[in-house]
């Protein structure tokens, strides 16, 4: 099992989407959140499920799709995933990773 390691900008847009959400409906917000949190645990596990992100694919970027949000991330090693960011699906994710260099 992998570990996880969520950035501070992925929390902060963690944060960012409950309290957007739950300003109109607390229990969506909850669920949101809640499903974020359950396809990270999936990560921890099994990694390679993701898609690959064609434009880093050197750096062996994937994401994942939970409702409305991308989940970006990193593996390190088979036992280490970092989670760089979690984005709308709205947003375009390729002009942001560029900036994800932590080698």
């Amino acid at each position: 099992m992998a570990t996880i390691v969520c950035s501070k900008e992925a929390s902060e847009c963690l944060e960012q989407t409950y309290n957007y959400i739950a300003r109109d409906n607390l229990t969506a917000a909850f669920k949101v959140v809640d499903g974020i949190y359950e396809k990270v645990q999936v990560l921890s596990h099994l990694p390679q499920t993701g898609h690959p992100l064609d434009v880093v694919a050197d750096r062996e970027i994937r994401e994942t799709l939970c409702g409305s949000c991308r989940i970006a991330y990193l593996i390190r090693s088979p036992s280490s995933v970092e989670i760089p960011g979690i984005f709308h699906d709205a947003m375009n994710i390729e002009e942001i990773i560029p900036f994800w260099d932590r080698s």
